[in-house]
């Protein structure tokens, strides 16, 4: 079998190689096999009965007007539709075992972060740096399932807005317990490297509930800034979702809705650095992404 290195095609011949032909792993082991566009009838059968659009179908049309209008409204929230938005759901209760159709929630919606701290663990505490240029996995355009490394140039401007959705389950093991999500933004006054902290107590209690925080001024010149969740001397669950920290008029959060907030990213991908990364960690704590039933 022949082996090439490097294909050069003409206007003419890309309709017909690509239709037929697509690329493998593009990085390690870069090689071309042959695309399944038509699928025999055994598979045919095969992939529909493992689908559940089908049922996904269903209960949608089983929906109100203003039920469905109730899934729009919470999809805006994760930049979904109502139709996709009950669609991951409905998927996400089907492979966890729940019966029936959620409600929809503003406060979260599919997958959220959960962190827990058990015995002999009091402490937990995970970071996502923001330095002015990184690494991001960006999906490529016009495919299914390709996925590249894409360099963010990102140069903070004040004012700089921190926020979350969450729902806290914690029990103080020491008086000064407290949980804490917030930013420390980097900067530069009379020669020194100094922090400043923008950060939003959490209660150690609660049902869901959204929190904000903005820091509008800054003594000194500005660089970069890390994002902090921190709980000390605690024990017990924290879920959050639909993180923000928003400047430029965007939101520079990675994995916003906590649909994989402990993703690994390797091979052709190690310079893409994690969604959140543990500081302090002992046995007992952890955080994962899971189902709030």
């Amino acid at each position: 079998m022949a082996k090439t290195g490097y294909i050069d095609l003409d206007t003419s011949q890309e309709e017909a190689y690509f239709g037929v032909l697509t690329s493998g792993d593009r990085f390690i082991n870069a090689h071309v096999h042959r695309k399944v566009s038509l699928l025999s009838l055994r598979r045919k059968k095969g992939v529909s009965q493992k689908s559940l659009l089908p049922d996904c179908s269903l209960a949608w049309a089983s929906l109100t007007t203003e039920q469905k209008a109730n899934w729009t409204t919470a999809g805006a929230y994760c930049n979904l539709n109502g139709w996709r938005t009950f669609v991951r759901d409905y998927c996400y209760r089907v492979v966890n075992g729940l019966p029936g159709v959620a409600t929809p929630d503003n406060f979260h919606q599919g997958l959220v972060g959960q962190l827990t701290v058990e015995a002999p663990a009091d402490e937990l505490k995970i970071i996502q740096p923001h330095p002015n240029r990184y690494y991001i996995s960006k999906k490529v355009t016009g495919t299914k399932n390709q996925y590249e490394p894409v360099a963010v140039d990102e140069f903070l401007t004040l004012p700089l807005q921190i926020g979350l959705s969450y729902k806290s389950n914690l029990v103080k093991t020491e008086a000064d317990g407290f949980a804490k999500f917030y930013a420390v933004v980097r900067r530069l006054y009379q020669g020194n490297n100094l922090d400043e902290i923008l950060e939003i107590d959490l209660d150690l209690s609660t049902d869901w509930k959204t929190a904000t925080a903005t820091l509008s001024y800054i003594l000194g010149q500005y660089t970069s800034y890390n994002l902090y969740f921190h709980l000390y001397h605690l024990t017990g669950t924290l879920l959050v979702d639909n993180i923000k920290a928003v400047h430029n008029s965007a939101n520079w959060v990675r994995d916003p809705s906590c649909q994989d907030i402990h993703q690994d990213f390797t091979r052709a991908f190690y310079q893409v650095p994690k969604h959140w990364t543990a500081v302090i960690i002992p046995d007992g704590a952890f955080f994962e992404s899971v189902y709030p039933s």
